[in-house]
């Protein structure tokens, strides 16, 4: 270890920022984000440095830098263009015995400034010595994905209570125990999802031992089109942290690998006209029963969860039976798949207005009203359609719409191994008899569907 990570107390004490430029005014803002008393000194500031001295943030001394500038500070920073400058100041700090840091030269400073993912009081500094900057910079951006922003928040409250728990609990591995609970389960999501007085009066209750804490909580989370990369970071978040997966069969393997590998997974999977398909209802009533046994419960659904997804009949039965639960949208299947086959769904030459459609109805059947989807300059989205593809375009131009109107089929949007079909109204169904079509698919008509031959960037 080439250096020791410490962090230094500089709240309401003198620095020095030798620099008037745009490296220095990074280095002033990390200063002032401490609270620390900042002069800046140069012949010369950019303009935001002028805007912080005018609203009073820190000092300027308007001159070129002497040896007798350096006073008794508390950190200087050197930020100037002029290596002998930077030099002596590094030479005259070290002689002081104060910490310096001479901004891309590791070897005149007693401290380096790190990466920093700042969650306040939660601070995680990430450093390579020096070696290599920009490295640490995707280090920290790894971690940012990784750890929600009200982490800061979570460890405030935590300080709030930090008394009673020793109070509580005399031994330390109790202690422990307690915090660990308080910090990875439905406390800490209840933070993290703004609820911050429930989770309060939780800890309480927990403290005072009033009461037992065994109701776990159910996330219903948006698992996008497929690609994994596609996930939100509270997506992400919960489904590493849930005891409980239950998926459906449009949750990619790419998703799927990510979840935690010591969870529970249960497939609950849906297929129209198929026997092994699982009831809706028998889906409602593991949610409640895992939860109420005090689990963390993922329930990961492909698309969004409220898109032709049953989150919304889901979530009546949970807070029916009083469960707290989160939603997580996730990026449904008509924007994730036509972005990646390069059909944008809405264009001002082409199309102003797009509808989602599913073509699967509650008593299945396909009663749709077909004489609002003959609209010009209109996308028309249509969920789980291939087994209807062939009933869909006859009803469309039975309808009005005109007979060579470009019509799409997606296979396995946004995954590798993703196919576009383009095609038209009337030859739609020669196309899906001659070519091997698996769902998960989804259809797009419209003329925006022209697009794609130019706009199609991620192949086929």
């Amino acid at each position: 270890m080439e250096h020791l990570p410490i962090f230094i107390n500089i709240k309401q004490k003198p620095t020095l920022v030798v620099g008037g430029g745009d490296i220095a005014l990074r280095k002033i803002n990390l200063l002032l984000k401490a609270q620390a008393k900042v002069d800046c000194l140069s012949p010369l500031f950019c303009e935001d440095i002028n805007s912080l001295f005018k609203e009073g943030h820190i000092t300027l001394i308007n001159k070129s830098f002497e040896q007798t500038d350096i006073k008794d500070y508390s950190v200087i920073i050197a930020a100037t263009d002029d290596s002998s400058v930077n030099s002596s100041i590094s030479s005259i700090a070290h002689d002081k015995r104060i910490p310096v840091n001479v901004v891309d030269s590791p070897d005149l400073s007693s401290f380096i400034m790190p990466s920093i993912v700042d969650r306040s009081p939660v601070i995680i500094a990430v450093s390579s010595a020096g070696k290599a900057p920009v490295l640490a910079r995707i280090i920290r951006a790894k971690l940012e994905t990784v750890i929600p922003s009200a982490y800061g928040i979570l460890a405030e409250i935590a300080g709030d209570y930090r008394q009673k728990a020793k109070d509580r609990f005399s031994k330390i591995k109790d202690r422990r125990a307690f915090w660990e609970a308080t910090f990875s389960g439905v406390i800490a999501e209840k933070v993290f999802s703004g609820r911050i007085s429930e989770a309060k009066d939780d800890i309480e209750k927990q403290l005072n031992d009033s009461v037992e804490m065994k109701l776990g909580e159910v996330y219903l989370v948006g698992a996008g089109p497929g690609d994994p990369d596609l996930l939100t970071f509270k997506a992400l978040r919960l489904i590493q942290q849930a005891d409980v997966v239950l998926y459906d069969r449009l949750v990619s393997k790419g998703v799927m690998e990510l979840v935690r590998r010591d969870s529970e997974i249960i497939y609950v999977g849906k297929k129209g006209g198929s026997d092994k398909s699982t009831r809706q209802a028998d889906i409602n009533d593991q949610l409640v029963t895992l939860a109420k046994s005090g689990k963390r419960v993922c329930r990961l659904k492909g698309g969004d969860p409220f898109i032709f997804g049953r989150g919304g009949e889901e979530i009546e039965s949970l807070s029916e039976n009083g469960i707290p639960f989160q939603v997580v949208p996730g990026i449904t299947a008509a924007s994730g798949c036509s972005s990646y086959a390069g059909i944008p769904l809405t264009h001002r030459d082409y199309s102003q207005s797009c509808r989602f459609v599913t073509a699967h109805l509650k008593n299945g059947t396909t009663n749709l009203p077909w004489d609002e989807f003959i609209i010009d300059q209109q996308t028309i989205v249509f969920y789980m359609a291939l087994s209807g593809a062939n009933y869909i375009c006859e009803k469309l131009m039975e309808h009005g719409m005109d007979k060579d109107m470009p019509i799409a089929i997606i296979e396995k949007g946004t995954m590798p191994e993703q196919k576009v079909y383009i095609s038209s109204l009337t030859e739609l169904p020669n196309l899906i008899a001659k070519e091997d079509i698996h769902a998960p698919t989804l259809m797009i008509v419209g003329e925006v569907v022209k697009l794609n031959e130019k706009l199609n960037w991620y192949g086929n």
